[in-house]
């Protein structure tokens, strides 16, 4: 029989919390808003499977270019292309620039 290759492949490690994070984030990301033009990290949470973009953009920044329903749209440098990748607000967090 073949090997899958579905969306969560490889993630066994990638996505463990450590025991003292596991459990649900903090509703902050409900009530701070993320504001059109803003820059966001995107950080997966793997307690929410609903909204989350590829594994290949984790720890990657970019900038929010609209909001479509509960998600944002975001656009990514990849290389030389900017690419665009579709998030809820769960998976992001403000890029704080100091």
């Amino acid at each position: 029989m073949v090997k899958s290759k579905g969306f969560d492949n490889r993630t066994r490690s990638l996505f463990r919390k450590h025991a003292r994070l596991r459990g649900l984030k903090s509703l902050r990301y409900l009530i701070e808003p993320i504001q059109v033009g803003e820059k966001v990290d995107i950080l997966l949470n793997s307690t929410i499977q609903n909204g989350r973009p590829h594994r290949r953009f984790n720890g990657s920044s970019g900038t929010v270019i609209e909001k479509r329903g509960q998600c944002y749209v975001l656009s990514v440098p990849v290389g030389n292309k900017e690419k665009t990748v579709i998030s809820r607000p769960e998976h992001l967090r403000s890029s704080k620039q100091t």
